[in-house]
């Protein structure tokens, strides 16, 4: 169920609540990426999505300013639209050295107030809020991304669209939805 700082799509109160622990550089994260996008559309108001930040930071070097880039634009309004430029160009930034000024650029594209961008980027704040994130997730046993849960139960990651449209069908149904 969401908590507090978590960014959610969908009603409060939907039938189907699935939680994701993501992390934004990881490829079977980008590849679950657009069957989720075409879930959300499929179930509306029958669904809410959780997204939580799991930067898998021993892997993968540019993962946890990835989560920051999604704050920081968050913090203007754009969580959802920077993570979905994150995820659709995930090749670009992910392994490069310049990944602070491809995601600035992404910024640019949103139109965020890029100096305000910058400094929350690298902020205190935000820089606390992935740890917590990340240390929330270990807690809670999550080990990989992506991990998902739905209606509080942890799913085995379905291999297809069909199979994850069945799964949270049948957690609607059983809701009387």
């Amino acid at each position: 169920m969401p908590k507090a700082g978590d960014w959610v799509q969908g009603p409060s109160g939907a039938p189907a609540v699935l939680v994701e622990y993501s992390d934004l550089q990881c490829p079977a994260c980008a590849s679950y990426y657009p069957l989720l996008k075409q879930l959300k559309e499929d179930f509306g108001d029958k669904m809410q999505f959780v997204y939580r930040h799991f930067p898998l930071k021993n892997i993968h070097d540019n993962a946890v300013l990835a989560a920051s880039a999604a704050e920081a634009a968050g913090k203007q309004g754009k969580f959802w639209e920077m993570h979905d430029i994150l995820f659709e160009r995930q090749s670009d930034w992910a392994e490069s050295d310049k990944g602070e000024e491809l995601m600035t650029g992404y910024a640019d594209e949103l139109k965020l107030n890029l100096e305000q961008f910058k400094t929350d980027l690298n902020s205190g704040e935000i820089n606390d809020k992935v740890e917590k994130a990340y240390a929330e997730a270990t807690t809670a046993g999550i080990t990989s991304t992506p991990t998902f849960f739905l209606n509080g139960e942890r799913l085995q990651n379905p291999k297809s669209y069909d199979e994850f449209k069945a799964v949270i069908q049948r957690a609607i149904d059983s809701q009387g939805q």
